[in-house]
């Protein structure tokens, strides 16, 4: 039980830490299985009660990929400083 809160506490933490970088633009680098990785820039657009969405302007198109507050979690996506390539949350590893 006392798990399964730590986990609880774990994504509020993620949520606000979202919520303070609204607007911002961060790297995202997204394990998609099968040695395939996604790694792109993107403009945190928003932030809703079970997911975040990332803008991504490409030259032909703009692309908002959602994610769950769950992938960052499990580690299934990294978000990290765009120029840096500082993790925006440490205290996860």
């Amino acid at each position: 039980m006392a798990n399964r809160l730590n986990q609880l506490e774990a994504l509020e933490k993620i949520k606000e830490g979202l919520v303070s970088r609204l607007g911002s633009p961060m790297r995202f680098r997204t394990n998609l299985g099968r040695c395939r990785i996604l790694e792109r820039v993107g403009v945190l657009e928003a932030v809703h009660p079970n997911l975040f969405v990332i803008r991504v302007d490409e030259p032909d198109k703009t692309r908002r990929i959602s994610y769950t507050y769950v992938d960052v979690l499990t580690k299934t996506v990294e978000l990290s400083h765009p120029q840096s390539n500082e993790n925006l949350f440490p205290w996860l590893n």
